[in-house]
This record gives structure tokens, sequence and C-alpha cells, in this order.
């Protein structure tokens, strides 16, 4: 199939409408690859039916599911039951994932398969798609996942010496942040008031902020 895209998609942090108008923009096409940055869910009222939109477009295009920190504290909790783990998550926007599902076990019996199958990072000969990005000294494949899911100026003010440009979301820029190396494209949802869902559409290196 003629122009297929490759297309990266920031934080939506459960802002249903702000994902439903970006993904009518791009008008995504069957032959087309997404990847989707992680931190789907918390903060905004709309957790389950940003993954259950997720889904439904999985279906019929190729779609790259990346795990963010958001994700990592949901499965922790669920996983552990430590009350330290639950309340983190929690205070971090987990409350209004609970609401949005009707119930925390909710969460998994819903949407299990999902959280379960989200992946650390994606890797092409051009781009490497992380959630939030990589210690500058290590190769990709002896990066820690808890780095890979919260590292912010370490990794955003070093130079990073890999054949790949790295594109990550996590943290928040009014725009994206360009650099020779680098992509950031979390705009803010979720965090910023007025913020935009930003995608990098890396074929032709142009952004839609929505």
């Amino acid at each position: 199939m003629k122009n297929k895209r490759l297309i990266a998609i920031g934080d939506i942090h459960g802002e249903i409408n702000n994902l439903e108008n970006l993904l009518a923009e791009l008008s995504i096409k069957r032959g087309d690859t997404v990847i989707f940055l992680g931190d789907y869910i918390d903060r905004g009222k709309n957790s389950k039916e940003v993954v259950e939109t997720l889904i439904k477009l999985s279906k019929k295009s190729n779609c790259i599911f990346l795990k963010g920190n958001h994700e990592q504290m949901l499965i922790e909790a669920f996983e552990k039951r430590q009350n330290n783990d639950i309340e983190n998550w929690l205070l971090a926007g987990g409350i209004s994932t609970v609401e949005s599902y009707g119930g925390f076990e909710n969460i998994f019996k819903l949407h299990g398969d999902f959280y379960k199958k989200l992946i650390s990072y994606y890797i092409t000969p051009e781009f490497l798609f992380v959630h939030a990005g990589i210690k500058p000294e290590y190769p990709v494949e002896k990066q820690k996942e808890d780095d890979l899911f919260w590292i912010r100026d370490e990794f955003i003010y070093a130079k990073i010496n890999l054949p790949q440009r790295i594109i990550f979301g996590h943290t928040p820029f009014y725009e994206p942040l360009i650099l020779p190396d680098k992509i950031g494209i979390d705009t803010g949802l979720g965090k910023i008031k007025g913020a935009k869902l930003t995608a990098f559409i890396c074929t032709d290196k142009s952004f839609i902020s929505i």
C-alpha cells in the first residue's frame, strides 16, 4: 500500500474528546502504523473510553501501545496489592480511572489484556519510541524499565548518541520539543489547563495538535 504513515501520539490521560478529534483529523488508514507513547489513563474523566477507543482502532490499523508510568503504577497496584502502591497511584490521578471504570476490579476485568500486553519501547531504523526517555550512557537493550517510564532531565538535557532519533512523552511542554536527537510530544494534556494532544507524523516530520 502506498503512502503508509508512521505516526506517534503523546500522553492522553483520559481525555477522550482530544483523542477522538485527533484521530478524526489524522484519518488513519489500514496501512498506517500508530505508536502510542503511554499514559492513556488517570487525571481525565474517561480513561475507560480512551482504552476502548484504542482497542477498537487496533482492529483496523497497526497500533503499537507503549507502557507509561501511569500504567506501570496501575499494574503494580493491582499485582502487589500494597497500600502504598495503591495510594501512590490514586494520588497521581488514579481516582479518576477507578471512577471511569466503576470500580478498581473492573479495570482488569474489562481491559486486563490491554494493560498486560503494553511494551516498554519500539524501535525502527530511524526512530526509538519510548514513554519517558533513556539513560544516556546505556544502550537500549540495557535500559531499566523505571528509567524508560520515569526519567526526565537526565535524558532531556543530554546528548544522545544513537542512530535513531528518540520520540518521547512523559515530560510536558507547551509545544513539541524539537532537538536534533530527540522530539518530545507530551504537550500537557491532563496536566496543563487548555493543553492539546499531539501527534508527530514521522513520515513527513509534521505535527498535529488538538
